[in-house]
């Protein structure tokens, strides 16, 4: 993988043209104990992608997540996130880096003793000073940008759905209206209808917004539908990483028994129809 700013990329099958490399991991090793989880792992997140990041259970897809948004230490290796080194970076800089990244972290993880409007409200409060009026109305702008009915706002997590939880954890993580944001099994728990309203949500908040989609998923459906790229991590690294079209082309056993599967040929059949 290149080490420059920029890649080259397919663009819609095309041609090809420059992305820019917002995170760039070269080498990475996390381990926990005597267990090596990930070794000299390196992966890029292009601007503008939605990339699907898959693997077995257990590989390690959470643990790169969090040591991306530094919530895991790495024991070697470099991470770059908007063309800063994580590991130089004085307190103001990683300062304007987290506030320029939004996190949906699986199952939601919204705070259960504050309401939707306030749990929405953190980030602001964390690193904002803005007046209360300005915080609600900003808060109630991502209600409605996720799709929220408005009263949703006074409701307490226990009184929210499945989806309605991932949509208010969403909404949270688009409080500061960020570059990139982390989705950790955005459709898990999710009915086939839900998840794939989510998937279009996420499809258009790229679109609208701009904004860059690292998404850890095991939602075949998902990468077929929404994901522009895929990396797939497989012993401690990434195996492969490319277009929907380079994951059905692979010859990894592992790679072409998750996307060449029976319910894979389903999807992939039924997107051929659409087509």
């Amino acid at each position: 993988m290149t080490t420059n700013s920029t890649v080259q990329a397919r663009s819609n099958g095309t041609g090809f043209q420059q992305h820019e490399v917002l995170i760039s991991a070269r080498d990475v090793t996390v381990g926990f104990g005597s267990k090596l989880v990930l070794e000299n792992l390196s992966l890029d997140v292009h601007r503008g992608e939605i990339l699907g990041f898959v693997g077995a259970s257990g590989a390690g897809k959470s643990v790169l997540l969090r040591a991306v948004l530094g919530l895991v230490k790495k024991r070697s290796g470099s991470i770059e996130i908007f063309g800063v080194d994580v590991d130089g970076a004085s307190e103001d800089a990683r300062l304007a880096m987290d506030m320029r990244m939004g996190v949906l972290f699986q199952h939601g993880a919204l705070f259960s003793s504050l309401s939707v409007l306030e749990n929405i409200q953190v980030p602001m409060r964390e690193y904002l000073d803005l007046p209360r009026k300005l915080m609600d109305e900003l808060a109630m702008l991502k209600i409605e940008l996720v799709g929220l009915p408005r009263d949703a706002a006074g409701k307490m997590p226990y009184q929210l759905s499945g989806g309605m939880i991932k949509r208010a954890a969403l909404a949270r993580a688009l409080a500061l209206d960020p570059d990139v944001v982390f989705l950790d099994e955005p459709t898990s728990g999710l009915d086939p209808i839900g998840a794939a309203e989510f998937d279009e949500l996420v499809g258009k908040l790229r679109d609208t917004m701009g904004l860059t989609v690292y998404m850890v998923t095991h939602d075949l459906d998902s990468l077929f539908s929404v994901c522009d790229r895929i990396a797939v991590l497989g012993q401690k690294r990434v195996l492969v990483a490319g277009t929907i079209e380079d994951m059905l082309a692979s010859d990894d056993p592992w790679v072409r028994s998750y996307f060449r599967g029976k319910r894979a040929r389903q999807i992939d059949t039924t997107a051929q129809k659409r087509g």
